[in-house]
């Protein structure tokens, strides 16, 4: 049977993927906390400087300033403010720039050596360096240990959401995407409260990353994908794990037997990859179109919630606020996108102009133009629809890559989503040359990724291509077909005026 028909058979959404999905679900609350670590580890208080000249060295302004709030962090500790505050953004920026090379690294790894040992390896050290963040002894190692935790936690955190995908049936793809990225919001919000409580930046990160260790040891629960496993022509492991699933399902006697996969039959096929992305022309038109939409939506993502620390007010409030606001986007995605009139393309069109005007409109408002007309308000309304887009994009990208190179074709994706997120602490910093620019940079790049959306195919109940070939063979079809019908038509007219010609004949 096909790998479809046999999850059909198995149970598309059965206990055992629920309890999977739920374990890799949860793992995005440690993934938040990581990424956002820098908003208050990194924040800088209120302070006075008691003396009349700004100090130029650090160690004199360790003797002339003080710090008005009763927090610390890396501004505190190591006076990371005036001539030194960039290194803050620093530190975000290397972050970022990790996740654009363990995207780089563990898509393409994942798709040759398997999803489970590469997982495994990026959570390891991921954890460990996290514990290096929090005892760091000065500036450097700490931004060395934010660089190299950005590279281990985009890789693992690709692969784990490949995993939620390829754990369960094609038509529960939007559920658990949606699931997923709700719960990176969820995370934001519960890091918050964290930072609300602990007010000691060392302590803080050491916390945040403790969740790590228990992902970790449960790592013997997780089975090896059986969609990687059947793409890789390994039929009778993938068929164990499906017997696997149909078990926790409570299908005991269920018997899988697997067809091969068109892909592997051929050897010169086996070496997919990110070359293929190039190859192919409609792989490679699909990855640049999707390269800028990630890009995009990491960049207004980062940039609104980075942008929290800015606003006035409680800044674990604006941080929750930040991440929260994400939550009723993932209802309205799960509305939209299974609608035959909507699908993903359009609603995700919707949501990315959306947001890029709500952004643009920021500048038309007056300063005191009141609560529901806020800069602030307009800006969460952005957060929202661009939280929806980037939810869409997860799931929409999956789709649109056959299985032998979806994880290459995630990674490449995220790695220019990466790029989005390394420019993302900046822009807010933008507010010096006039305080709309920041949005106006959201705006323009909203709208032009929304339309751009517009010129890639819906995916909406759509069969999910394995091998390269199954994405080609609907092409190869149609023209077939095409061409079949046009035999078809051309044989009907030629009969049709051979007949017209024996009636003149006989008149």
């Amino acid at each position: 049977m096909e790998l479809d028909e046999a999850f059909g058979s198995v149970g598309e959404f059965g206990p055992s993927q629920k309890r999977l999905t739920a374990f890799l679900v949860l793992l995005q609350v440690y993934v938040a906390c990581q990424s956002m670590l820098i908003v208050l580890v990194g924040a800088v208080p209120e302070y006075h400087i008691d003396q009349g000249e700004i100090p130029t060295s650090t160690e004199e302004l360790a003797r002339h300033v003080r710090f008005a709030d009763k927090f610390t962090s890396i501004a505190t500790e190591w006076y990371l403010i005036r001539h030194e505050a960039y290194k803050v953004n620093l530190a975000s920026s290397l972050y970022f720039s990790g996740l654009l090379i363990g995207n780089i690294i563990f898509g393409p790894l994942s798709d040759k050596l398997g999803r489970k040992p590469v997982y495994m390896s990026g959570l390891f050290f991921d954890v460990i360096f996290g514990y290096v963040t929090a005892f760091a002894p000065n500036y450097e190692i700490f931004a060395m240990s934010r660089f190299i935790v950005g590279i281990m936690n985009g890789g693992m955190s690709l692969v784990s959401f490949v995993l939620t995908q390829e754990y369960v049936g094609k038509s529960f793809w939007a559920l658990t995407g949606s699931l997923t990225n709700l719960t990176f919001a969820v995370g934001i919000a519960v890091y918050a409260l964290l930072g609300y409580y602990i007010r000691e930046w060392r302590f803080l990160a050491f916390v945040s990353n403790s969740p790590g260790v228990f992902f970790f040891l449960c790592k013997y629960m997780l089975p090896e994908s059986p969609r990687w496993l059947y793409s890789q022509g390994n039929t009778a492991e993938a068929e164990d794990v499906l017997q696997y699933l149909a078990c926790g399902n409570g299908k005991e006697r269920l018997t899988i037997k697997l067809k091969l996969c068109a892909g592997t039959m051929k050897k010169n096929d086996s070496a997919s990859g990110v070359l293929n992305l190039v190859k192919h022309p409609v792989l490679r038109w699909r990855t640049i179109i999707l390269m800028y939409i990630w890009y995009v939506c990491s960049l207004v993502y980062y940039g609104l919630t980075f942008n929290a620390g800015e606003l006035g007010g409680n800044l674990y409030l604006n941080v929750a606020l930040y991440g929260l606001i994400e939550v009723p986007a993932f209802p309205l995605c799960m509305f939209f996108i299974e609608k035959s009139w909507s699908g993903r393309r359009k609603t995700t069109t919707f949501f990315l102009i959306f947001a890029g005007f709500t952004c643009i409109f920021t500048m038309f408002l007056p300063e005191n133009s009141g609560l529901f007309f806020s800069p602030t308000l307009l800006a969460l309304c952005g957060k929202l629809t661009v939280s929806a887009a980037f939810n869409i994009v997860y799931i929409y990208t999956s789709e649109l890559y056959p299985t032998v190179v979806r994880n290459a074709g995630l990674g490449v994706c995220s790695m220019t989503c990466r790029f989005g997120g390394v420019l993302a602490p900046f822009v807010p910093s933008m507010k010096s040359l006039h305080p709309s620019v920041p949005f106006m940079v959201f705006g323009i790049s909203g709208v032009s990724a929304g339309f751009l959306t517009l010129l890639l195919p819906e995916t909406l109940n759509k069969p999910i291509a394995e091998s390269i070939e199954d994405l080609q063979s609907p092409v190869c079809q149609m023209l077939k077909n095409k061409k079949v019908n046009q035999l078809e038509e051309n044989t009907y007219n030629f009969k049709k005026h051979l007949s017209g010609e024996k009636s003149s004949i006989f008149w």
